[in-house]
């Protein structure tokens, strides 16, 4: 009995504070929400506090840095429609160990957030694809609006001091942080790269949402507020495969570009105009990376680069 206790403290140890344990497909130990300050290392917890989503638990991965303290800087990393939350935690381990930033990454299972309505497109309508004002979902139902619940869980339970966030999405995760941006303005991100979107919420207000603002509550978005934070447009200079498996065609999607490069750039050079049309501070950059096709595991290293240089 004293052997199967100790091999079980020695399990959860090695979960919870030797990042190398991590098993890639998710399965580890430390699911007990249980976060304790001064923690290292890898894991997971199960997030249910926020009232209007407890039946829709999240897994949240994180990694904290060995050199970590109460204010050391916190990213959301956002994974890709193969909801993989703890491999795209995985890969940015190392670069989190050399520039000391926590890790947190929450995972949108398909059991509890299933199709590009519920992720993507943040639960803003019961179809993201056709929407009207019946089917205007409340905002305490959105995908969205778990973020900051768990940016708060996670400072009270590590006593941390840190302020703000900071974002990165690459793919699907690249739609949800774009949209994060546009749909939660006063959340407090400091810095948001959105890489490789398979296509975008174009700031059109003339083009009916997803692909426009026209008949979304993003109509009254102030575009000031919206290109005066700090934004980067990651894509790879081979990301350029108009064949690629999930990337959307149709009219509304084709016109933004026919790959996810393309899109990337008529997103970008689209708001840019906008806001010199405007007078605007326009505070976004576009971030060309060569050699770079769709891979998820470099395209999160060099969105960290971007964000802590």
């Amino acid at each position: 009995m004293k052997n199967i206790k100790l091999k079980r403290i020695l399990l959860i140890v090695c979960s919870c504070f030797v990042y190398s344990c991590s098993d890639s497909s998710g399965s580890e130990a430390n699911g007990d929400n249980s976060l304790v300050p001064g923690q290292k290392g890898s894991g997971y917890f199960e997030y249910t506090d926020y009232a209007p989503l407890a039946k829709q638990p999240i897994k949240v991965f994180f990694h904290i840095p060995t050199n970590s303290n109460s204010n050391t800087p916190i990213v959301f990393l956002f994974h890709g429609d193969d909801r993989n939350a703890s491999q795209y935690r995985d890969a940015l381990i190392n670069k989190s160990e050399q520039k000391n930033f926590i890790i947190l990454a929450p995972e949108f299972s398909e059991t509890y957030y299933p199709t590009g309505d519920k992720y993507n497109l943040g639960n803003v309508f019961v179809d993201g694809d056709n929407p009207t004002p019946s089917t205007l979902n409340p905002e305490n139902v959105w995908t969205f609006s778990i973020i900051e619940p768990i940016f708060d869980y996670f400072k009270k339970q590590m006593i941390h001091n840190t302020n703000t966030y900071d974002i990165i999405g690459h793919s699907a995760g690249g739609q949800f942080a774009h949209r994060f941006l546009m749909f939660k303005p006063n959340a407090r991100f400091n810095k948001i790269v959105a890489s490789a979107s398979g296509w975008y919420t174009v700031p059109d207000t003339k083009i009916d949402f997803p692909y426009g603002f026209l008949k979304s509550p993003l109509e009254a978005l102030s575009l000031g507020s919206l290109f005066s934070k700090k934004v980067y447009i990651q894509i790879g200079l081979d990301d350029n495969d108009a064949n690629s498996p999930g990337l959307r065609h149709n009219a509304e999607a084709d016109a933004q570009g026919l790959n996810r490069l393309t899109r990337a750039n008529y997103f970008f050079n689209y708001s840019k105009n906008l806001g010199l049309q405007n007078n605007l501070n326009f505070q976004w950059e576009l971030s060309t990376v060569a050699g770079l096709n769709h891979d998820y595991i470099p395209a999160v290293n060099s969105a960290a680069d971007l964000i802590y240089k």
